[in-house]
Order: C-alpha cells, then sequence, then structure tokens
C-alpha cells in the first residue's frame, strides 16, 4: 500500500473512534504562514504533497485536496497513487472546498479540524455551512498531529535584535502607531498570531522557519500594556533585558491560551480575521466583542521608511551581482562539465552566502531545466533533477536574506540551441515586465489596475499564467508579503491595497507550457511618487533588481520599439550600478550582456 494511503487509512479509523465523519486540513501553522515549519506539515504528511499551499478534506470513503494553479503539475506527480484526488482551484467545473462541503455534507454529521492551524475567516465559513446542517465542528483537537508518528519538534533557535539604525524605527514608535490604530477603531486590545507582524513590530528576528527570520510568537497589546509569548529556550538575558526596557512582558509560548482563556477584557479586541487563528478568536469572542480590521501592522511594515529602502538598493545591487555572476558561470560552462538543477542551485546559493550580511536564503531555490520549469514551484531534490543540456532553457527563481533586506529574482536563460517559440515567448514576457516597471499611474490605483500591463503582450498571443504578477517583500522578513499585490483577479473577501511610495513589489509575468518549457522574469521594484498637478499624484516605479536580461532569448522582431528602447534603458542602468563589481573576463561579458540591441 502506499505510504500517504496508509497514513489516510489509520487516520480514518481514528475519525470513526472519535465520531469524526469529516476531516479538514490546511498548510498553515498555528500563525497562518505562508511558509511553515516541519512540525507544522501535517496536511503534507496525509497527502504527500509538498507544495506549500493546499487543503485536505475527507471522509470515509474519499480525500481530496484543493491547491492552486502554481502547483497542478506537481500535485498531479506527488498524488499518484496515494487515494487523494486533486482539485484544481479556479478550474471550470471544480468547486470550491466550501461549495464542495455545502453539496456533500450530510445532515448531522460532524466535522473535525484543528483550530490552531485554521484561519478565522476560513473557519467561521465552514462552521457556518456545518451549523445549517445542524452538524457538529469539533475543532480544539489535533487528531491527525496527534497520530502523526515520529512528528518533528517545535523548532526552536535564538532571538536576535535589529538596531534601530537597521530598521529606522523604535519599538516604542511602532507600538505607538499602532495603539493610534487602536483607538481610532474603539479597540482596547489587539491581539496579533501571525509572526511577520510581530518580528516587526518588536525589532525582533530569529530562524524559527527555514527562509523567514522569525520566532514562533504571540502578541497581546493593550493601550499600555504589551504580553510577547517566545518559547522559553528562545529568549536570552539580552532579549529579556531588551523587552523589559521596552515595556514588553515575556510569557512563554505554550502557554498562551492559558492567557487567553484568563486574561480580563475591557472592551472590544482588534483581530485580523484572515491572519489569526480561529481557536483564538473563539477564546476571545466569548469574552468582547471583536474589531475585524486588517493588523495595523501589515501596512505599515509595507510602506519601506528612509533607511529601509536605502539598505535595500544596496542589498538588491549586491545581490544582482551575484545573478549576474551566476549567468556568466553558466554560459561559460554549459556543455565543458556537467550542470545539474541542483549544481546550478547550489552555485549561485554559495555566490550569495559570501555577501557581507548574508543570512540565509529568501526561499529555497527554484532551478528548473526545460519542462521542469513548467511548474512554477519544482524543487530539485537528490533523488529527482535533470541535467542541463546544452539546448533549451535554465530558470532559476532565488533570493537572499541579508542584513540590509530581502531579495527575490527569476531569470530564465537560454544554455544553448531554442527555438523561434522560445524567442516569442520570452521577448513578450520581457516587453510585459519592463511595461509595467515603466508604468506611470495616479495614487489610488491597486494592483488590479497596473496588472494588464504585465500580462497583455501575453493576452495578444492568448498565453496566460495561473498567478499574480507581483507580491510585495519584506524587509528581512517573509518574501511574500501583503496587503499590496498585483494580480488581476483577488480572491473572494481579499482586500485590495492601494499602491504607496515606498512599497516594494515583484513584477513577474511567465510562460509556462506544461511538458516543455517555462519562462520567467522577476525584478523587484520600488513605488515612487511622480509628478504632483491638476490631475492628481502621479506614481512611478524604479528598478531594484538589476540584472541583466538574456539576449539569447530577445528577439527584436517580436519587441516594439518602445520595448527595445525600454530593454536598452534597462541594461543601461544595470552596466552604470553593478559594473564596478567586476572585472577581467566577467567585465567584458557584462559589458556585451548589457550592450544596446537594434531593431
Amino acid at each position: 500500500m502506499n505510504i500517504v494511503a496508509e497514513r489516510l487509512s489509520k487516520l480514518r479509523e481514528v475519525m470513526k473512534r472519535e465520531g469524526a465523519d469529516w476531516f479538514f486540513c490546511t498548510s498553515d501553522d498555528f500563525h497562518c504562514s505562508e511558509y511553515v515549519a516541519d512540525y507544522y506539515k501535517v496536511r503534507e504528511y496525509y497527502t504527500g504533497f509538498t507544495g506549500e499551499n493546499a487543503f485536505l478534506l475527507m471522509n470515509d470513503k474519499e480525500a481530496k485536496m484543493w491547491t492552486d494553479g502554481r502547483f497542478f503539475i506537481q500535485a498531479e506527480r506527488e498524488l499518484a497513487g496515494s487515494g487523494v484526488e486533486l482539485m484544481r482551484m479556479g478550474d471550470a467545473g471544480v468547486p470550491t472546498i466550501k461549495e464542495y462541503i455545502k453539496a456533500n455534507v450530510k445532515d448531522k454529521e460532524t466535522l473535525f479540524f484543528d483550530g490552531r492551524a485554521v484561519s478565522t475567516a476560513l473557519g467561521k465559513d465552514i462552521c457556518k455551512l456545518i451549523e445549517k446542517k445542524n452538524g457538529k465542528v469539533v475543532c480544539d483537537r489535533d487528531i491527525a498531529g496527534d497520530l502523526w508518528e515520529n512528528r518533528p519538534a517545535l523548532p526552536s533557535s535564538k532571538v536576535f535584535i535589529l538596531p534601530e539604525e537597521v530598521t529606522g524605527e523604535s519599538v516604542s514608535s511602532k507600538l505607538a502607531r499602532i495603539r493610534e490604530k487602536m483607538e481610532e477603531y474603539d479597540a482596547k486590545s489587539h491581539f496579533i498570531t501571525s509572526l511577520d507582524d510581530i518580528m516587526w513590530i518588536t525589532n525582533l528576528r530569529a530562524n524559527d522557519i527555514e527562509c523567514n527570520p522569525v520566532a514562533l510568537s504571540y502578541l497581546y497589546i493593550t493601550d499600555k500594556t504589551a504580553v510577547l509569548f517566545l518559547q522559553k529556550s528562545e529568549s536570552s538575558t539580552e532579549v529579556a533585558d531588551y523587552l523589559k526596557k521596552n515595556n514588553i512582558e515575556h510569557k512563554v509560548y505554550e502557554e498562551v491560551f492559558d492567557f487567553l482563556n484568563g486574561v480580563t477584557v475591557n472592551g472590544p479586541v482588534l483581530l485580523d480575521l484572515n491572519r489569526v487563528n480561529y481557536l483564538s478568536f473563539l477564546t476571545l469572542s466569548k469574552k468582547a466583542e471583536i474589531v475585524n480590521k486588517a493588523n495595523p501592522s501589515a501596512l505599515m511594515k509595507a510602506i519601506k521608511n528612509k533607511t529601509e529602502i536605502a539598505r535595500l538598493k544596496e542589498a538588491y545591487i549586491e545581490d544582482s551581482v551575484c545573478v549576474s555572476k551566476f549567468a556568466y558561470w553558466l554560459k561559460k560552462n554549459v556543455g565543458k562539465i556537467e550542470i545539474t538543477e541542483l549544481s546550478a542551485a547550489n552555485y549561485i546559493d554559495t555566490l550569495r552566502s559570501k555577501v557581507d550580511g548574508f543570512i540565509e536564503l529568501s526561499f529555497p531555490t527554484i532551478s528548473g531545466y526545460g519542462p521542469n520549469a513548467a511548474m512554477m514551484h519544482y524543487s530539485a531534490t537528490p533523488d529527482n533533477f535533470s541535467v542541463v543540456k546544452p539546448e533549451g532553457m535554465l530558470l532559476v527563481d532565488s533570493g537572499g536574506q541579508y542584513m540590509k533586506g530581502t531579495t527575490d529574482v527569476t531569470r530564465t536563460y537560454a544554455v544553448g540551441p531554442v527555438t523561434d517559440e522560445m524567442k516569442l515567448h520570452y521577448s513578450k514576457t520581457a516587453s510585459g515586465m519592463l511595461a509595467l516597471a515603466d508604468a506611470k499611474f495616479l495614487y489610488g490605483c491597486t494592483g488590479k489596475n497596473v496588472d494588464i500591463l504585465a500580462r497583455l503582450p501575453l493576452w495578444e498571443l492568448n498565453i496566460d499564467y495561473k498567478c499574480g504578477t507581483g507580491h510585495g517583500v519584506g524587509y528581512i522578513l517573509n518574501v511574500h508579503e501583503g496587503p499590496h499585490s498585483i494580480r488581476w483577479k483577488f480572491a473572494e473577501g481579499a482586500a485590495e491595497a492601494a499602491l504607496e511610495e515606498g512599497m516594494i513589489v515583484s513584477d513577474e509575468p511567465g510562460v509556462y507550457l506544461e511538458g516543455k518549457y517555462g519562462i520567467r522574469i522577476e525584478n523587484v521594484i520600488l513605488c515612487e511618487k511622480g509628478e504632483l498637478n491638476s490631475d492628481g499624484q502621479f506614481m512611478k516605479f524604479e528598478h531594484l533588481t538589476l540584472s541583466p536580461l538574456d539576449k539569447d532569448l530577445l528577439d527584436v522582431k517580436y519587441l516594439s520599439e518602445k520595448d527595445v528602447e525600454r530593454v536598452n534603458a534597462y541594461h543601461k542602468l544595470v552596466f552604470e550600478k553593478t559594473s564596478k563589481y567586476f572585472e577581467g573576463e566577467e567585465l567584458d561579458w557584462l559589458k556585451e550582456a548589457c550592450a544596446p540591441i537594434y531593431k
């Protein structure tokens, strides 16, 4: 029997014993994080699917897993033989999880889920559906996690403090701004479970989640006090003194629900129902009115201050140099030495590790050759990887965490002869990326207003990519950050945030042809104020990523005069900003890579 099928069989035995007709599981930890520590990978354990965004719903006869278009190809492969059916989110005829529950859960049936690992927004929706069927929801049990043999331990790393010359703002200032928003909302307290928000507010960092410099934590704020919940093993005398100095009380991470059950609440509680777990909501909603608003810190940290922007610009130059040096190495050596997806990833990872202030990668490097690159979040492993042949294309999506900031960049390279179709698709992808980066738009626009600029060259070919065009990027924090994003379609209930001065966002259109190849070009861009006139405040973007496009894949017959102008302007900027980091043959290569093209 397939190992996943065996695990599901054992889970069904427990469900029967506990009176659970249905079991639901997300990919979340207790903090609604995108990437989670191994301890929390319950859904992965019971499906075998290693992607970071999926939902499992099962009963005694069937198991279904929903995931989005980034992972369809990967999920088909990883679910094979498991008995878990893939539900392709967004595809025509595929019901949503809520639609499926509504249609298939019978009267008076019971559904189990771990309320710590489901967002409040989703938990409330599911509970409403079950209540309409006179059913029952049990959410204070972790039946699947308790059954997991040899479950990994909770991660624990030492917390470190970022000085104000790195953050640009003190903890007291951040708390004061948050308390102003609490007063505006008439909230007397504010409970936060999202780790990036907590780390930003406290100016603390750690290494509890791979590639995300965060500590498992919770934060409770009132008008005068603040309580931080950290694992005892993660603190130190220095951190304890720091918290005391900033009037933040330290309690033990594992005791948070004891605290929530016992705390006296003197008025409405501010909760972001999209970013706080359902069990926390249930506990606090029994004590007070809930004010459902986005965490004030989410928008605050998305708008980078002058210190952060200055340091980020330096980080992106140094990081881009690594990407360019990797491109030189790849072009020089492909076909002469054996290069695999793994060795290519290791080479660029090693380049980054030598940059001053390097902490870790911002996500595991995606190195996909040929058809593998058609899977947006493909991951080569020691047991499953491809050799890079001197033909076709290699896609590398990578980034670093530095003391100067967080980076994210994707380049697709010709590693030998390429087809005319590849050149067409690459040229149009480059056209869209540069058009968005060159945009001018009125203040108040969201990512929905500008998304079309990146997609249009591909839409004109009747091609689309099944993901957003861009996401925010944290500052020595998560590589994916809201509340802003660039996409033409937002999920139900998702808020749109205006693009503000100081926000940074990725710009990454692409083409993904299953079984053939994948192309993605990603720059991170900074939103700035442009001209102010009688028509309003215009906004614009500035390139932070400064590494050449691949001219072996650019074909001027597929580019407009404006496209060519943008390519040349970008390459001129790349050379001006980064050439001092190169010498000898590498400098000669950069000159050629950045030389103008002509139509």
